[in-house]
């Protein structure tokens, strides 16, 4: 059986696809830039490694074009999709309705829209992965999501809580997911076991870093805290979102700039962030650039990431009493 495993970041699109006879890797790419100038499939096969450059507004398109690379061309590794048996889909963020691993239908995949606002910039990028695949695959295929917030589930109330009227969380679920779990989990074990331990052993600070970043206190193989919050916004410094601010920020901003909710939003997760305090530059492949020209901004950008990355991890020390490894 192959099975396809498709990651749709907020500005990215990974994917494999995987011959689980004996778990060997036929194909892998990345579609990068996705929604931003010079975006780019990378696909690799056969021990080739092929680049294009191909505009991808939205996540849509570049889920076509991976099925065109997978079985077209000298990077085909398919002569047919119908050879594909399952497609696994990474999820960020399922909040309290999802806490395990389902298989795709209708209803779940308007679900995971309906909680858009929880992670605004990927689950619409979800849903259009799992709508593209259903087309292009056809009913027979089963699609199954894999939630970044079920490794969260293991959170104590102290951690995910916030300091609002406590009918807020009875009523609206107001509480701290966070995200990356598939991430985090994977890395934890694999540092346990790089490093002979039993998970059980260990306090560990995970940080999974890119244009989305979040730090995670794995305390016992389990995680006990991390950064992102009631959505992916909330934490260190990213590409595009602002990371940790105080709320009364947000509400003087909306009063100065005459913006509502949806367009604060928007603004505070694609607008802010390395984008903003460059004044343009959301990847960090751009900002060390920067930094390597001297511009000062690309300067401040990564010494504000630095810094919070080690402000947090001396923290969630502190917090589970000891520290053996950060991964």
């Amino acid at each position: 059986m192959k099975i396809l495993v498709i990651n749709c970041g907020s500005s990215s699109l990974k994917y494999q696809l995987i011959d689980m006879t004996d778990e060997s890797v036929l194909c892998k790419g990345l579609c990068e830039r996705i929604g931003i100038e010079g975006s780019k499939i990378t696909h690799q096969a056969h021990g080739g490694k092929w680049s294009v450059e191909v505009p991808f507004p939205t996540h849509t398109e570049a889920f076509m074009k991976v099925v065109e690379m997978m079985t077209t061309g000298e990077g085909a590794v398919v002569a047919d999709k119908s050879e594909i048996g399952a497609i696994g889909h990474r999820i960020v963020q399922g909040a309290e309705f999802f806490t395990k691993s389902e298989i795709v239908t209708d209803a779940i995949i308007d679900k995971i829209e309906e909680i858009a606002p929880l992670a605004p910039v990927h689950n619409l990028a979800h849903v259009q992965g799992l709508r593209s695949a259903k087309k292009v695959f056809g009913a027979d295929v089963p699609n199954v999501v894999v939630f970044d917030t079920t490794f969260h589930q293991t959170m104590p109330p102290k951690a995910y809580m916030y300091g609002v009227p406590y009918e807020m969380y009875e009523k609206y679920a107001i509480r701290r997911y966070g995200a990356h779990g598939t991430s985090h989990r994977y890395v934890s074990m694999a540092a346990a076991q790089f490093l002979g331990k039993d998970p059980a052993e260990l306090k560990m600070v995970t940080c999974h870093l890119g244009n989305g970043s979040s730090i995670t206190a794995v305390d016992c193989g389990k995680s006990v805290d991390t950064t992102m919050g009631f959505t992916p916004l909330d934490g260190v410094i990213m590409g595009t979102r602002c990371g940790a601010i105080d709320a009364s920020a947000v509400l003087y901003l909306m009063e100065k700039t005459g913006m509502n909710a949806s367009e604060m939003s928007n603004y505070l997760n694609k607008k802010c962030g390395f984008f903003g305090i460059t004044g343009g530059k959301s990847d960090n492949r751009d900002i060390e650039a920067g930094v390597a020209a001297g511009d000062e901004r690309c300067a401040l950008a990564s010494n504000m990431l630095g810094y919070e990355i080690k402000k947090q991890i001396g923290a969630y020390a502190a917090a589970m009493g000891g520290l053996d490894a950060v991964v």
